[in-house]
């Protein structure tokens, strides 16, 4: 199975930085739906299009997205610049789950989950990756895992959508919705 290299990782990483938070950190210019010019970006970091390709292709969260004629990039979701990606509203399965550091726990519980920076609150549809985005971040505590009522945040006109990276997406979720499904160390 092929991987990226360590610099394609890194390359990766600083892709994820100008697409989602900072164009202009490359002195890109992004339009309204998160699109730059993959000639601008390739210029701007500088890279190829076999290289920028294979990122696209074996990013391990699927951050990115080519439009079809390959001339635009885009982040799929992540921003905490005001972007429109074009979620289509979308009903998930019954169960959400989110992934975070035991440091969390208490705030979470109290006040529900909230975008923080970006735009929206981050889902995922099975603990495994859940666990994955918990873990990105290095915990002396450890790590929690929340399950989300769906059906019933529907009930209360809670809106969802799915990002093409398959993450869902919603505005927040409120305490209430939230069960404590997972932990792992303190």
């Amino acid at each position: 199975m092929e991987r990226l290299s360590g610099a394609e990782v890194k390359l990766s990483k600083k892709i994820s930085c100008v697409l989602r938070h900072k164009p202009e950190l490359a002195g890109l210019t992004m339009d309204k739906h998160g699109w730059v010019s993959v000639s601008e970006l390739i210029k701007a970091l500088p890279t190829d299009i076999e290289t920028l390709e294979k990122i696209v292709a074996l990013n391990d969260k699927k951050r990115f997205i080519f439009s079809e004629d390959k001339s635009r990039i885009r982040a799929c979701q992540g921003h905490t610049i005001e972007v429109d990606v074009e979620l289509k509203e979308a009903v998930p399965p019954k169960y959400l789950y989110h992934g975070t550091l035991m440091k969390n726990r208490e705030s979470i519980e109290k006040e529900g989950l909230h975008p923080m920076k970006r735009l929206y609150v981050h889902l995922s549809a099975d603990v495994n990756t859940a666990w994955s985005v918990a873990k990105r971040r290095k915990s002396a505590d450890g790590y929690v895992i929340y399950r989300i009522d769906t059906e019933a945040m529907i009930r209360s006109h809670c809106k969802f959508w799915q990002a093409e990276n398959g993450v869902w997406l919603t505005n927040s979720v409120a305490s209430k919705y939230l069960d404590e499904y997972e932990t792992l160390g303190k």
